[in-house]
């Protein structure tokens, strides 16, 4: 089959889950022979392309500044959505399935808008679904409202949904979408190796992931420092970078802890996982996440995470209290401190028991299954699809 992919991010140049699923995704459909096309911005310089292997990466616009401070700014998203318009109503014949990450939504309105003609299927991933309340505290009360409007335009659109959390499949429902989204079981596609005792630093916290303000790194390093208060041996490494890193630098100075606390910056992938290995907690203060996949990630190296309890905060699915982590109650210091003391304290019993929640849910939390539903999906939709002629994809990056 003849699949386009669509997300304005792509990995390793930006960091995160949605990035890395639909970069999975890409890969293990080529390597099913499927002729695979990703759509997405130029984060990268022209001497350091993407490398999708049997994967045609096209970055249809410049990315410009996708952050400013805590927010997306508005300029490059419309601009991506009108290049992912332009490029299929252009090329929308040469595609079967049209598979778009929902945010920023207006690449989904284009494929929505270019698919008059050509008839290929659209598929949307829903990482996260705001309600009308969020929508006007994100971005305010009249950008919010208008955010809030296109988000249930897409919602609308004669789509098959796919989400990675049940949180967000039922808001997916309430805000208006008529059909059943399929809520994919796992999308971990990295190995699992749990780190022995005398691989694991006892006094190391990490954190991975985007510098931006709904992540609350402040409020991870707050409370970090009132968890030191107690274990002064403790350290913390944050790994990634953002709009917000030059602030939470800021705070590591205020706070004096420029000893204990290391921004790492953004690392290759095989670096965060050895961090993985090394660490007695992975621990996150986010306000939001549509998954939480780093939670997964960690727990394939038997370290328990934390998290904290937020209706926006879909993570607190893979956390089961004393299990394989813990959900601080709040992102106050105090709380985040106490969770990061209880894990950190749980230490070899809590690793085993967190590799166990692993080994025992890993059907559930990997990434075959979910690619398995997928492509069965593609060819449900159209079961000649599957007999079409396509040609070897050029791997090439422009």
């Amino acid at each position: 089959m003849r699949i386009c992919l669509i997300y304005d991010h792509v990995f390793p140049q930006t960091i995160g889950g949605a990035e890395r699923w639909m970069r999975d995704l890409a890969l293990r459909l080529a390597e099913s022979g499927h002729e695979v096309t990703y759509l997405t911005m130029r984060h990268w310089q022209p001497h350091e392309p993407p490398s999708l292997p049997n994967v045609r990466v096209l970055g249809v616009v410049d990315a410009g500044r996708v952050y400013k401070e805590e927010r997306r700014t508005l300029g490059p998203p419309l601009a991506f959505g009108f290049a992912v318009w332009r490029h299929l109503a252009r090329h929308g014949h040469d595609y079967d399935i049209v598979h778009v990450a929902s945010f920023p939504y207006f690449s989904v309105l284009a494929a929505g808008l270019a698919r008059r003609g050509h008839g290929y299927r659209l598929a949307i991933d829903w990482h996260e679904v705001w309600g009308r309340a969020y929508w006007r505290r994100y971005a305010g009360p009249i950008t919010g409202t208008v955010g809030w409007l296109v988000q249930r335009r897409c919602i609308r659109l004669a789509h098959r949904a796919y989400c990675m959390s049940h949180m967000h499949a039922r808001r997916l429902l309430a805000e208006g979408y008529r059909g059943e989204p399929v809520v994919l079981p796992g999308i971990y596609a990295g190995p699992v190796q749990y780190s022995s005792s005398d691989e694991v630093d006892r006094s190391l916290i990490m954190y991975a992931g985007r510098h931006v303000r709904e992540k609350r790194i402040d409020a991870l390093v707050r409370g970090f420092a009132r968890a030191q208060e107690k274990r002064p041996d403790l350290r913390l490494e944050l790994f990634g970078d953002g709009p917000d890193s030059g602030r939470i630098l800021g705070l590591i100075r205020e706070l004096g802890l420029g000893q204990f606390v290391r921004l790492e910056g953004r690392r290759p992938e095989d670096e965060v996982a050895s961090a993985m290995t090394r660490a007695a907690c992975l621990a996150t203060a986010s306000e939001r996440e549509g998954y939480g996949l780093v939670v997964v990630e960690a727990a394939a190296h038997g370290t328990p995470s934390v998290v904290v309890e937020g209706p926006e905060n879909a993570a607190t699915e893979l956390i089961t209290d004393g299990l394989n982590g813990a959900i601080a109650p709040s992102a106050r210091p105090d709380d985040v401190a106490a969770a990061i003391l209880t894990v950190v304290d749980g230490g070899a019993r809590l690793r085993a028991s967190t590799a166990k929640w692993f080994d025992q849910n890993a059907e559930r939390l990997r990434i075959e299954r979910s690619l398995e539903l997928v492509a069965g999906d593609y060819e449900a939709a159209n079961p000649q699809l599957a007999s079409k002629g396509a040609s070897s994809p050029s791997g090439a990056v422009t």
